[in-house]
């Protein structure tokens, strides 16, 4: 305690205070809302924390921004770490910020990542299960708030890229309570009417707490479970969430994802004219080709190719038909001998040729063949027949 007596200096006074500030409060966190957020050409950010009552300046240097790990704004609600310091030519206190982080944002990261880590195990992350997006879509739907920065965005690009697509808005609450429910409800519209090609899902930049109805499990399956290829575009840039993981395709911003799925009309009709040219010189390579191939078969060249080809069939004909008068003939002649060697076998065989020889048939007046004495009785009547004539007999 000092003497009540005692005068000090605003300067003595003013260096008295900051010693017990600082001593007392060299490293603090305080949690509040950012307001008057005035970044400096330096790189050094000047805002002032505030709550219902009450309000105290802050300074971040520079060299602590560079661990933001998000982009701060005039509402958000933070978590500052640092010392109290006293600014003498003021007279005022501050509090000079070495860490800020979004109030809450622990718990929710927390929360996110052990939901990441659930969904990744459940399959709904599965980098074989994504689409590829249609080149050339007719229409883009787009989940999303009808008045956000999203949509006009996204319409921006469209009418500079390609106003032949058409862009249906499929009208969803994108932070708060419920939002998730209508996000869900959009997707599944989208599908159950099969109303685009490719649906854009998401929304502008936001806090933590802003995006979390993307990362809820419910728009993860509806993303995951989607027949039409799914853009996530939640934010701006650093921000993400849930679904981004689960969708077909990433944009880091609507802009970009618009710039994925809608083609340039212009790069359209760069390419058409690319394979009209390319076209051209294959079918008048063919033609070329053809016509001399064509030149090639006059009257003259057609008639030594057609000989060329009929000589060797004829004179596979004519060697063909040599061989088969041969065969025949030898034939002919093999069934000549054939048969006159059976004829002289026959004619050996002949009973006539045997009478020749000097033999004679005996038989009965009847003509049977008499072959031994007992068929025969004594004054019988027989027919003896030699060679030439008949003799006829009687036995004795």
């Amino acid at each position: 305690m000092f003497p009540s007596e005692q005068i000090f200096s605003v300067t003595q006074i003013t260096e008295l205070i900051s010693e017990v500030l600082q001593t007392t409060f060299n490293s603090i966190t305080i949690e509040g809302e950012i307001s008057n957020w005035r970044p400096s050409s330096a790189g050094h950010i000047y805002f002032t924390l505030k709550d219902n009552s009450s309000q105290i300046s802050a300074v971040m240097f520079k060299g602590s921004t560079y661990h933001l790990n998000f982009k701060p704004k005039d509402g958000d609600k933070v978590r500052c770490t640092g010392s109290i310091s006293v600014y003498g030519p003021r007279g005022s206190y501050q509090i000079i910020v070495t860490k800020m982080e979004q109030a809450g944002a622990g718990n929710i990261l927390q929360m996110l990542e052990e939901r990441k880590q659930k969904m990744a195990q459940e399959g709904y992350f599965d980098e074989n299960h994504k689409k590829t997006l249609p080149k050339y879509p007719k229409t883009v739907g787009v989940v999303t708030s009808p008045t956000g920065a999203a949509i006009r965005d996204i319409l921006n690009v469209r009418n500079e890229r390609n106003k032949n697509v058409n862009i249906i808005v499929l009208p969803a609450i994108v932070q708060g309570e419920g939002a998730d429910k209508t996000i869900v409800k959009m997707i599944e519209i989208a599908n159950f009417y099969k109303l685009c090609d490719v649906l854009i899902v998401g929304r502008g930049g936001g806090s933590l707490e802003d995006l979390l109805p993307f990362s809820e499990e419910s728009v993860i399956k509806a993303v995951y479970n989607s027949e039409i290829p799914v853009i996530s575009a939640v934010g701006h840039e650093i921000d993400w969430a849930l679904c981004d993981y689960a969708a077909d395709r990433r944009a880091a911003t609507p802009t970009q994802a618009a710039q994925f799925a809608i083609p340039e009309l212009s790069e359209i009709k760069r390419q058409i004219t690319t394979a009209k040219e390319d076209s051209y010189i294959s079918i008048k390579q063919k033609i070329e080709t053809t016509r001399l191939m064509i030149k090639s078969f006059n009257p003259q060249s057609m008639e030594i190719r057609f000989r060329n080809i009929q000589q060797p069939l004829l004179n596979r004909f004519a060697n063909a038909k040599e061989n088969l008068l041969l065969n025949l003939q030898n034939k002919i002649k093999d069934l000549r001998q054939q048969i006159k060697t059976n004829v002289t076998v026959l004619e050996n065989a002949s009973p006539q040729t045997i009478l020749n020889r000097g033999y004679s048939m005996v038989t009965d007046t009847n003509g049977k063949i008499i072959t031994q004495e007992s068929q025969v009785t004594s004054g019988q009547d027989i027919i003896i027949t030699p060679s030439k004539g008949k003799i006829t007999a009687t036995v004795k």
